[in-house]
């Protein structure tokens, strides 16, 4: 049983393929001659229509931008309220 090594395809590339299959050729045609996952196809396909890019930051909705923001606030302010811990700790020693 070999393992799949994780392959990495240009933006060019993507869209030709999207374009193949906005032209008439098949899923299964395009995945077999390219031997390509479904999965990634369909995502093309469809990061495609929604947005035009493939980069990922531009196919979030704006809910997963607020939640990506909220989650970074949040790590900020527990490292805050951990260095407030440290120095109580600190100044009540003295």
């Amino acid at each position: 049983m070999t393992k799949k090594t994780r392959r990495e395809f240009t933006e060019e590339f993507k869209t030709q393929m999207v374009q193949l299959y906005l032209h008439g050729k098949t899923k299964a045609t395009i995945l077999k001659e390219y031997d390509l996952a479904p999965s990634s196809l369909d995502r093309w396909i469809s990061q495609h229509q929604n947005s035009g890019s493939f980069k990922e930051k531009d196919n979030r909705s704006d809910a997963e931008n607020e939640l990506l923001k909220l989650r970074k606030e949040n790590q900020h302010l527990k490292m805050e309220n951990d260095i407030l811990k440290q120095a109580a700790l600190i100044l009540g020693r003295k």
